[in-house]
């Protein structure tokens, strides 16, 4: 058979429900069956989103790789790098144990034994909290936060692929992706986020994007994805 591929696909719209089924046959060549799959080049063909997805997790693994050189200089960890990062730009209050463990999708104790080799590298002190003498928060040594400005710029490579797409691009790019971020936390796959989507003081209006705590409109250049100053949205906020 021509392209060597043969596929069905048949889209039935449950009534009343605004679920989707999709019923697919697997895709099949002269010698092999190729079941339905994003990952699968031939299920990709015409299927937009799957490519979407590919996408990503290449950029994923790009993150993993350069976190991973950048680290091997200095005898640190992709999470240890991570870590490191997040306590140099975060108030301390933010600078747990627990809270870091949800901030990057880890147990306590993963993220207890990254921070104890932190220590132990002299890169991280840590402060009995005044308020409940039983908790900790997080602080970098001088020596921290200059190992913190050597791996700041990890990601930087990838600026200049972003630069090349014009201004429109890149908030159109911004929008689209903070919108599938707040679908990822509703499904509970990763845990709510600082951004402006799940704030209590965001408002989409007719006219684009509002934000109650500065009381202004927002260009969608102006979204955050990480806000300092975000209320996370109750529940069932608006």
């Amino acid at each position: 058979m021509t392209l060597k591929t043969l596929r069905s696909i048949l889209c039935l719209e449950i009534a009343g429900s605004e679920r989707l089924v999709f019923f697919t046959f697997a895709i099949t060549s002269d010698r092999f069956t190729y079941p339905m799959s994003i990952f699968n080049p031939y299920a990709q063909i015409d299927r937009v989103e799957y490519k979407i997805v590919v996408a990503l997790e290449r950029l994923s693994e790009a993150f993993r790789v350069l976190l991973w050189e950048k680290g091997k200089a200095l005898g640190l960890s992709p999470i240890q790098i991570q870590l490191l990062l997040f306590i140099r730009f975060h108030p301390q209050e933010r600078c747990k144990v627990t809270l870091l463990a949800q901030e990057f999708n880890l147990t306590p104790s993963t993220v207890s034994e990254a921070l104890r080799t932190l220590e132990q590298k002299g890169l991280l002190l840590r402060k009995t909290d005044s308020a409940d003498t039983r908790s900790h928060t997080l602080a970098l040594t001088e020596d921290g936060v200059a190992v913190a400005a050597q791996v700041a710029d990890f990601a930087d490579v990838m600026l200049p692929g972003l630069t090349r797409l014009s201004e429109t691009e890149r908030a159109g790019l911004l929008e689209q992706l903070l919108g599938l971020i707040a679908h990822l936390q509703h499904a509970g796959v990763i845990v709510p986020q600082r951004m402006c989507f799940a704030c209590t003081y965001y408002r989409k209006t007719d006219s684009g994007h509002f934000c109650h705590f500065i009381k202004k409109h927002l260009e969608v250049r102006d979204l955050r994805v990480d806000c300092p100053e975000h209320v996370p949205r109750k529940p069932h906020g608006d």
